[in-house]
C-alpha cells in the first residue's frame, strides 16, 4: 500500500471522493450544499472546483426527488454518490431505497443492478434533538439488497467509500458526525476496504466488545481503562452492518466467552439485538450472557446538557464489562 500521512475523518472522505471521481468520469457527487465552501463538514469542499458543476452539484430540499436521480443515473451506467446532511430525512426515500433500489437486481434475475451510494450523516452534536439523529442502519439492515456500512476510522472513512462507489449496489453509508474530526494515518493512493471483513482493533482474553461507528473509539478508550485495572479487552471494529462479519465475532467470542455489542442506535429491536440471537444460536459455554450496550429507547433531546447524557460515555463501557465479568467495585 502506499506512504500514509495523518489526515482528518473528513479529508479521508473527500480525498476518496476526489479519486473516485479522477478515476471513472461515470462518477458524480450530488445533495445539498455539496459544492459550498463548508462543504458537508469539509467532506465536499473544493470538489466543484475541479470538477465542475456538472459533476458536482447542489439539489432542492426533496429527499425523495434527489433519490429517485440516483436510482435513474446508475440505471444508465453511472455512479451517483449522494449525501444527505441527516439522516433522518432518508425516511423521504423509503419507496426508492426500499422497493426500489434494494429490489433491482432481484427483480432483474441478478441481470442488473443499481450502483450508486448514499452518505448519511449522523450523531451527537451541539443538541439535535429527535429530527436530526436518528441511527437507522438496522431499518436499513433488515431490508435484503443494501450494504450498510459504518466506518469508524479516516482509512476506513476514504477505503469504504471506494469500494461503495466502485460495487455493484446501493450502499448506505452512515458516518458518524462525531468522527470527522479524528485523526490518523491515511495511504495516500486509491484503495478499497472490503465489506463484511470486521477488525480486531486490539487484542485481548477476558470479554469481546463488538462496536460500530463512533462507539469504536470510545471503546478502544475504555479498553485502556480497564487493562489499567487488570481487564483483557479485545475490541472488534465490524466496520459494515450487511455484510456483517459473524465469523471474527464468533471466533473472538470462543476466545473470551463474553460479548458485549455497542450500537450507536436505539437497543431494542436493533442491530445489537440480531448480533446477540446470533451469537447466542451458534456460541457455546459463554461464561456470561450476551450484553448489549446502546442508545435509550427515547427520543434524542435537544438539550445539549441532556444530550450528554443520552449518549452512552467510556464509563458506560467500563462498566457494561465489569458487569459482564461480574465484578461489582
Amino acid at each position: 500500500m502506499s506512504s500514509s500521512r495523518i489526515i482528518t475523518f473528513a479529508e479521508a472522505i473527500n480525498e476518496g471522493l476526489r479519486q473516485a471521481m479522477r478515476l471513472s468520469n461515470d462518477v458524480f457527487v450530488f445533495g445539498q450544499l455539496v459544492d459550498s465552501d463548508s462543504g458537508v463538514f469539509h467532506t465536499t469542499s473544493g470538489l466543484v472546483d475541479e470538477f465542475s458543476s456538472n459533476r458536482v452539484f447542489d439539489t432542492p430540499v426533496a429527499e425523495s426527488a434527489m433519490t429517485g436521480v440516483a436510482l435513474g443515473a446508475s440505471l444508465v451506467g453511472t455512479r451517483p454518490v449522494l449525501v444527505h446532511q441527516r439522516m433522518d430525512f432518508l425516511l423521504c426515500s423509503m419507496d426508492q431505497i426500499v422497493n426500489w433500489a434494494a429490489t433491482w437486481r432481484y427483480k432483474s434475475g441478478g441481470k442488473s443492478g443499481v450502483p450508486f451510494t448514499i452518505r448519511a450523516v449522523v450523531g451527537k452534536g451541539w443538541g439535535q434533538g429527535p429530527q436530526h439523529s436518528k441511527s437507522l442502519q438496522a431499518w436499513f439492515a433488515h431490508v435484503p439488497g443494501l450494504q450498510v456500512v459504518m466506518p469508524a476510522t479516516p482509512a476506513d472513512a476514504k477505503g469504504l467509500l471506494l469500494n461503495a462507489i466502485f460495487g455493484s449496489d446501493p450502499t448506505i453509508i452512515i458516518e458518524g458526525r462525531s468522527l470527522f474530526s479524528m485523526r490518523d494515518e491515511v495511504p495516500e493512493d486509491p484503495y478499497r476496504v472490503p465489506f463484511g471483513h470486521a477488525s480486531v482493533r486490539r487484542s485481548g482474553s477476558d470479554v469481546t466488545v463488538a462496536a460500530l461507528g463512533h462507539m469504536v473509539p470510545l471503546v478502544l478508550k475504555a479498553a485502556e481503562q480497564l487493562q489499567d485495572e487488570g481487564i483483557s479487552t479485545e475490541v472488534i471494529d465490524l466496520r459494515t452492518v450487511v455484510p456483517l462479519d459473524e465469523g471474527t465475532i464468533l471466533k473472538s467470542v470462543k476466545k473470551t466467552g463474553r460479548l458485549i455489542i455497542s450500537d450507536p442506535a436505539w437497543k431494542s429491536f436493533g442491530v445489537s439485538g440480531e448480533i446477540s440471537a446470533r451469537i447466542s444460536e451458534k456460541a457455546n459455554g459463554l461464561k456470561s450472557p450476551v450484553s448489549r450496550l446502546a442508545f435509550p429507547d427515547v427520543h434524542t433531546p435537544s438539550s445539549s446538557l441532556l444530550e450528554s447524557d443520552f449518549y452512552p460515555t467510556e464509563d458506560a463501557v467500563v462498566a457494561s464489562v465489569k458487569a459482564v465479568m461480574g465484578i461489582t467495585r
